[in-house]
């Protein structure tokens, strides 16, 4: 391969015609430009030192810890001289300088082994903010790793993101869950289906729909998101971790467009019912396959929503085969003002079909059909949804939600004010504490000390360690992993103090 390589006088020729090797990773330049300048900075009397992870405060008041697990599991590969050297060309000609005999030291002397120590309350607990969730320290005191935390601040930093996930998928399911418990005969049956996830192609990257749809999952069953059913079966040995059903897209709608039709379907041009048919068809009943699916969505404003659950739906030719399928449609508005629209789909519905009315007092679509609103889906509109449906009278069973952009994009490390910082050095043998207190913004003081995380008066507290009671978990220690959870235990963890 480097004979064919050499051939081509220049790089693009060479990906152009013998294609290119993924980039492999490298433990040592996963940080910031800033951090090979610190070993040499440090106080020359620090011989170790300790940094925890935290949230500040932000949009909302807990954290529900996510990502720990998939993250020190990466951390196990040996660093190895090779590494070294690429490191030290990479930042020597970035501008940097380089702690060569640091990071040799951990190739000779500790194996390639990572040697750092880190703590984490478990996978899926839901903390207050403020409390300290994670943190890390040197597998032993030695002055020539004395830095090594803080060169990994910017990889466990990361853990915000699945942690922030998983935080709003907790707030969505509490107000879900509220609208459920005063509108549904079974509010327990219905939530965990109840906020599927459509963020694979609104993430930035595939490893963020694995990590960030992984998170969802904690908290609901439905996904789109098939990177993240391998993400929770590669490092939670989750054998599937979410559900889906069968969907058409707009396009695939629009492809029953016939030979010489306009292209934009009037209402009552039926090859739009055609489609809704072999839907129904090919799923519920089997098709020519003979497999039957117990519900299938359906896309339905392609052209005319209104019309197409008036006239098809609820239509001589649809309603029929539907209702006696023995299965569910579950129709998807996917334009206009969400609430808007949701009220005047059941609105339809209810006068085409009729509705029960439930022992809360609110009235449930037959179960033959049901709603999903996939579209404008957030913080601020699945509250705004239930409300707007409730004060019409129905209940929160009627109705599921899909979050695509907004449920694995929309947020930033700020979002809870995520930090790692150092809190204390070891100085002459003994544990010293440190931080920061800027007079400019107080909300980013930081704690000083050693910490454990502890459950008194009803709620979690960061208190000194040591405490027998401390919920910091050790899961790291010098490239071994020491602790994991399954999949079913991280949900069990995010269910605590929740319905």
């Amino acid at each position: 391969m480097n004979e064919i390589m050499r051939s081509y006088a220049t790089f693009d020729e060479q990906k152009r015609v013998v294609g290119f090797e993924k980039l492999k990773d490298n433990q040592i330049t996963d940080t910031d430009s800033y951090k090979p300048s610190h070993p040499f900075l440090f106080a020359p009397e620090m011989e170790s030192s300790y940094y925890y992870f935290a949230s500040r405060g932000g949009r909302y008041r807990y954290t529900c810890f996510n990502g720990a697990q998939a993250l020190v599991l990466g951390m196990t590969g040996l660093v190895t001289m090779d590494h070294v050297r690429e490191a030290a060309d990479l930042f020597e000609e970035h501008g940097e300088p380089f702690y060569r005999e640091g990071w040799e030291r951990i190739v000779t002397h500790y194996g390639g082994r990572i040697p750092l120590r880190i703590r984490a309350v478990p996978e899926g607990l839901v903390v207050p903010t403020g409390n300290v969730l994670l943190d890390v320290e040197p597998s032993t005191p030695d002055p020539m790793i004395r830095w090594l935390p803080g060169w990994f601040e910017t990889k466990l930093v990361r853990l915000w993101y699945p942690t922030t996930v998983a935080t709003r998928g907790v707030y969505l399911r509490e107000k879900i869950l509220e609208a459920l418990v005063k509108s549904s005969d079974d509010p327990l049956a219905e939530i965990d289906y109840k906020l599927h996830c459509f963020g694979s192609r609104g993430a930035s990257s595939m490893e963020t729909a694995r990590i960030g749809g992984c998170a969802h999952l904690i908290n609901f069953r439905g996904t789109d998101t098939v990177e993240a059913l391998r993400h929770a079966r590669h490092y939670y040995g989750a054998k599937m971790a979410g559900v889906s059903i069968p969907a058409p897209e707009h396009s695939v709608v629009t492809s029953f467009v016939p030979e010489g039709a306009p292209a934009d379907a009037e209402p009552g041009a039926h090859f739009e019912e055609d489609f809704f048919e072999y839907l129904v068809r090919r799923y519920l009943y089997g098709g020519a396959t003979g497999k039957k699916f117990p519900v299938v969505a359906a896309v339905s404003d392609s052209y005319d929503l209104y019309n197409a659950i008036e006239n098809y739906w609820c239509g001589e030719r649809l309603l029929p085969l539907v209702r006696d399928s023995g299965g569910r449609v579950v129709i998807r508005p996917d334009s206009g003002k969400p609430a808007e629209v949701d009220v005047k789909t059941l609105g339809i519905l209810e006068r085409k079909l009729g509705m029960r009315t439930n022992t809360k007092g609110y009235k449930v679509l037959p179960s033959f059909y049901r709603i999903i609103q996939g579209d404008g889906i957030n913080d601020e509109s699945v509250p705004e949804i239930l409300h707007e449906l409730m004060s019409h009278g129905y209940s929160a069973d009627n109705i599921n939600f899909g979050m695509g952009g907004g449920g694995l994009q929309d947020m930033t490390r700020d979002t809870l004010k995520f930090a790692e910082k150092m809190a204390a050095m070891l100085r002459l043998g003994r544990w010293s504490p440190v931080s920061k207190k800027p007079k400019t913004d107080p909300t980013k003081n930081s704690m000083g000390g050693r910490f454990a995380l502890v459950h008194e008066g009803g709620t979690y507290a960061t208190v000194p360690q040591p405490r027998k009671d401390d919920y910091l978990v050790p899961i790291f220690d010098a490239g071994r992993v020491l602790k994991t959870y399954t999949w079913d235990e991280v949900r069990a963890n995010a269910r605590k103090g929740q319905a």
